[in-house]
């Protein structure tokens, strides 16, 4: 990486399919599934850190993540997003029960959920509508693919 405005990816298989990491600026910008074009992919640092830990995720290494990230989103979203990281692997936390720790709604903790753009490291998968219903998931697969991920961290469903 050369400089600040430089985006790069890194694309790899893991068993909900083909993933893709995004990178700007020496930090993890973006998850997203399928394969990126060929012509952004790049083994920078970060991007190959970040392929590792996702890895070592998947082979159900216990919080492996310890990437810097910069995801990009509101003041409230960026909140939404650090309470999510402090959701232990293995449990989950209700929209509700989010929402009276950061002082929000829990719709509006629902929209930031669907709006995170780093899924699984930032862990949206562990959150559940009341009455621990498993309610919505943006990756792809929808509440399959969070019932996956809930499974993979040991937790009960």
């Amino acid at each position: 990486m050369t400089g600040p405005a430089e985006i790069a990816q890194l694309s790899l298989m893991s068993p909900l399919g083909d993933l893709t990491l995004t990178a700007e600026a020496g930090a993890i910008v973006a998850l997203d599934w399928g394969r990126g074009p060929r012509a952004f992919q790049a083994e920078w640092p970060v991007l190959v850190a970040a392929r590792d830990q996702l890895n070592a995720y998947f082979d159900g290494a216990a919080d492996p993540f310890d990437i810097p990230l910069r995801p990009a989103g509101s003041a409230f979203a960026q909140t939404v997003w650090r309470a999510l990281r402090a959701i232990p692997q293995g449990e989950t936390r209700s929209y509700g029960e989010i929402a009276r720790r950061i002082g929000g709604n829990p719709r509006a903790v629902g929209r930031a959920c669907g709006a995170n753009p780093i899924p699984i490291v930032q862990p949206c998968h562990r959150v559940l509508a009341a009455g621990g219903q498993l309610g919505g998931y943006s990756g792809a697969g929808g509440v399959e693919t969070k019932a996956a991920l809930l499974r993979l961290e040991g937790a009960l469903l």
